[in-house]
C-alpha cells in the first residue's frame, strides 16, 4: 500500500498545481476586468461633470423638435453607421473573408464609441478592430490591411466631399492637399497591391530592417524573421478587385453624406427655414475636418462650434444654427456613441 500510494502521490500534485495557476489566472482577469469598467465609468463621469455646463446651455437652446424630422434623422445616423460596416465588409470579402454584416456593423459601433470617447481614441479603436478581426479568424496581415484600407477610403470619401462642395459653391478648393491625399491614398494602394502579388520581393529590405533592429536591441540578427515573412505571405491572399473598391469607395461616400443629411434633417426638426446643400455640406466638412485635430473626447466645443459658425456662414440665423446643432450632436453623439458602448459590452460578455 505504501509503495502504490508513493506512486500515486505525483500524478495528483501535479493536477492540483494547474487547478490553483487556472483559479489565480481567472482571478487576475476579473480584476483587470473590474479595473478596466471602474476606470471607464470613472472617465465618463469626469468627462459628464467637465462638460455639464457647456451641455447646459447647448439644451437650453433647443426645443421640443418635430417628432417625424427627429425620427428621420435617427435613422439616418443609423444608415450612416451601417455603411461603415458595410464599407469594411467590401474589403474584407476582397481578400475572400467572408464575415456576417451583422458582425461588420457590431465593430463599427464598438470602435466608433472607443474612438470618440477615450483620450487617444483611434489608437484605441485601431487596437480594438484588429483584435476582433483575429477573434473572428481573420490573419494578422489582412486584418492589418483591411484597417488601412478603411482609413484611406474613408479620409479619401470626405476629402471628395470637400472638394465637391467648394466647387459648387464657386469657391477655390485646396488642390494642393487633395492631390496630396489622393497620391498618398494611390500610392498606399499601388504599393499594397504589389506587395500582395509579390512578396518575396521585399524580403531582402525585411530582413535588412530586421537585422539592424535586433542589433540595437541585442538579439541574434534573423530574430523575429520568421514572423515577418509569414506576415508578408498572408498577403497574398489579399486582393483588391475593381469591383469590391467601387463598393467599398460608395459606401464610404454613403457614410459620410448620410450622416450630413442627419444634420439637414435635425435642422428641419427644430423648425429651420431653408439652407442650400452646398452651404451644409460646408458647414459638415468643417465640423469633422475639426474633428481631426482636436484631442477633447468627442470633440465637445469645437465640433459644435464648427457647425455653428459653418451654418451661420450659409446664412442660417445663430438660434436656429445652435439648435440644429444641438440636436445633431445628440443623436451624431450621445445616441450612436451610447448604443456603441451596449455593443461593446455585449460582445466582451459575449466573449
Amino acid at each position: 500500500m505504501s509503495c502504490e500510494n508513493l506512486t500515486r502521490a505525483p500524478e495528483h500534485r501535479p493536477a492540483k498545481a494547474v487547478s490553483a495557476d487556472g483559479r489565480n489566472r481567472a482571478s487576475s482577469r476579473g480584476v483587470l476586468r473590474a479595473l478596466t469598467l471602474g476606470s471607464l465609468a470613472a472617465l465618463f463621469i469626469t468627462e459628464l461633470v467637465l462638460a455639464w455646463p457647456r451641455l447646459a446651455e447647448a439644451v437650453s437652446h433647443l426645443q421640443a423638435p418635430h417628432p417625424g424630422w427627429l425620427a428621420a434623422a435617427v435613422a439616418m445616423a443609423l444608415g450612416s453607421m451601417a455603411n461603415y460596416g458595410r464599407m469594411q465588409r467590401s474589403l474584407l470579402r476582397s481578400a475572400d473573408v467572408r464575415l456576417s454584416l451583422h458582425q461588420h456593423i457590431g465593430m463599427a459601433y464598438a470602435a466608433h464609441s472607443l474612438n470618440e470617447t477615450l483620450p487617444g481614441g483611434p489608437a484605441f479603436s485601431t487596437r480594438f478592430n484588429y483584435q476582433q478581426l483575429r477573434r473572428y479568424g481573420v490573419s494578422p496581415a489582412i486584418a492589418s490591411w483591411s484597417i488601412a484600407l478603411s482609413g484611406i477610403f474613408s479620409a479619401a470619401a470626405l476629402a471628395a466631399i470637400s472638394a465637391g462642395a467648394a466647387v459648387a459653391a464657386n469657391s477655390k478648393p485646396s488642390w494642393g492637399t487633395l492631390s496630396a491625399l489622393c497620391f498618398t491614398g494611390l500610392l498606399l494602394s499601388y504599393a499594397i497591391r504589389q506587395l500582395t502579388r509579390y512578396p518575396h520581393t521585399v524580403q531582402p529590405i525585411i530582413r535588412s530592417v530586421l537585422a539592424s533592429v535586433n542589433r540595437l536591441l541585442s538579439r541574434p540578427a534573423d530574430h523575429g524573421l520568421d514572423r515577418l515573412r509569414d506576415l508578408v505571405n498572408q498577403l497574398r491572399a489579399a486582393r483588391l478587385t475593381p469591383g469590391h473598391a467601387v463598393s467599398a469607395a460608395m459606401f464610404a461616400l454613403l457614410n459620410w453624406l448620410l450622416d450630413a443629411l442627419c444634420l439637414w434633417l435635425s435642422f428641419r426638426a427644430v423648425g429651420g427655414g431653408s439652407v442650400s446643400a452646398t452651404a451644409l455640406i460646408l458647414a459638415y466638412c468643417a465640423g469633422m475636418a475639426a474633428a481631426t485635430i482636436t484631442i477633447v473626447p468627442g470633440g465637445l466645443g469645437i465640433i459644435d462650434s464648427a457647425l455653428i459658425l459653418g451654418l451661420v456662414a450659409g446664412g442660417v440665423d445663430t438660434a436656429t444654427a445652435i439648435a440644429a446643432t444641438v440636436l445633431y450632436r445628440l443623436i451624431s453623439f450621445g445616441f450612436i456613441v451610447g448604443a456603441g458602448w451596449i455593443v461593446w459590452l455585449a460582445m466582451r460578455r459575449h466573449r
